[in-house]
């Protein structure tokens, strides 16, 4: 019986990865950053506008889609999320957690039901991507 572990893999989800930052904001403005119309294009895609409520179903210029699940200001973010090309949807949640030191906010990026390996290496570039952009618009 073959025991060995498959790094990022999980019996009832899948594939899955998971990136974080800190960032010296506070997880208000963090929020504000993550929404913005600048913010969300790096993380979500282009879209015209979005209504940021439980529910809300979503279209990107690229073709990313899915469905906003669980909304909670300057904390959270959870949805489906499934680019074009993708036979199924990943869940994707964003968290906003206060750090130790005051007026800095850690930024997770967690995404699961991938499906496969390579899947999962595809996503955790994009993922450190989009943070190190991010990363590049608070010090603007």
């Amino acid at each position: 019986m073959n025991s060995e572990r498959i790094v990022g893999l999980t019996a009832a989800a899948g594939f899955q990865i998971g990136v974080r930052k800190t960032v010296t904001l506070s997880q208000e403005k963090t929020w504000e950053l993550l929404i913005s119309p600048q913010g969300r294009k790096l993380w979500l895609g282009e879209t015209p506008t979005i209504a940021f409520e439980k529910g809300h179903a979503f279209c990107t210029k690229e073709g990313n889609h899915g469905v906003l699940r669980v909304v909670k200001p300057n904390e959270q973010l959870r949805l489906s999320w499934q680019p074009a090309g993708w036979t199924e949807a990943s869940t994707l949640q964003i968290r906003l957690l206060p750090a130790a030191s005051p007026g800095r906010t850690t930024i997770s990026f967690h995404q699961e039901k991938l499906d496969s390996m390579q899947r999962r290496e595809e996503m955790k570039v994009r993922w450190e991507a989009v943070m190190n952009r991010l990363m590049e618009l608070t010090t603007k």
